[in-house]
């Protein structure tokens, strides 16, 4: 399980677990690898994109396919590249799926104002795949020796925001992982687009908090990797940003 991953340009954050920063945006996808099956934890911003990340997790597992896929939120730089991965199967927050109905036309206009060529961002978008499974809470999924939570830890950066947690065995360092979208930002301050809900944003973030505990590992959506500190004190900037309480 636990293979060379920095050979592949990934990110080993705990056994079986692992993460990659994408050119461009820097947004992150995870991978958690379990003895029956392997999740990914978005899906890059192209099918292009799409592709080379299949492809450099079979490198990495020996041949080994993605075989589910956790859609953090409905921007384009983190769903257009699922419809690369055949056959798994995507979950998404309750609502998903329809916002990807009903904002197609907007996701295109995003990936090419941000930057993606019309024809790509056309691709992807008539391919693009609706969530088979919509978290309305919490959803464990069993990955065969380990099981993952999927968290509705939204609203906050937009309506449907969804975080995993990879818990981690007695003696693992760190004990948890906690993936958490674009709720959490390191490289930049946190956007709040359009579709955001700003007052609702820092309880999402008390709900991190509370998924993963003082010792997890943070991963946001975009930057470096944190730890409970930084988060808790995101939450409390966006709750004076905010003018939350």
């Amino acid at each position: 399980m636990d293979v060379a991953w920095e050979e592949f340009g990934w990110e080993r954050l705990a056994p079986g677990v692992g993460r990659r920063r994408l050119p461009g945006w820097d947004a992150t996808v995870g991978l958690v690898v379990g003895g029956a099956a392997v999740l990914l934890f978005d899906a890059g911003s192209t099918l292009r994109e799409g592709a080379a990340l299949r492809g450099e997790v079979q490198g990495l597992l020996g041949g080994r396919r993605v075989t589910h896929i956790a859609l953090s939120h409905p921007h384009f730089d983190h769903v257009l590249g699922a419809a690369a991965f055949a056959g798994a199967q995507v979950f998404g927050a309750m609502g998903l799926d329809e916002v990807l109905v009903r904002e197609r036309d907007a996701l295109r206009a995003d990936a090419v104002r941000e930057g993606v060529s019309e024809r790509e961002a056309g691709e992807a978008v008539d391919v693009l795949v609706r969530p088979h499974h919509l978290v309305c809470a919490e959803w464990t999924l069993d990955l065969g020796d380990r099981r993952v939570l999927l968290a509705n830890a939204g609203p906050g950066h937009t309506g449907q925001d969804l975080a995993l947690l990879v818990p981690g065995a007695e003696g693992d360092a760190p004990p948890g992982v906690v993936f958490c979208g674009d709720l959490v930002e390191e490289s930049g301050e946190p956007q709040a687009g359009p579709d955001a809900l700003p007052s609702r944003w820092p309880a999402a973030l008390d709900r991190l908090l509370r998924l993963g505990g003082e010792d997890a590992a943070y991963v946001p959506g975009h930057g470096a990797v944190v730890d409970a500190a930084f988060v808790r004190a995101q939450r409390d900037e966006l709750a004076r940003r905010f003018a939350v309480s």
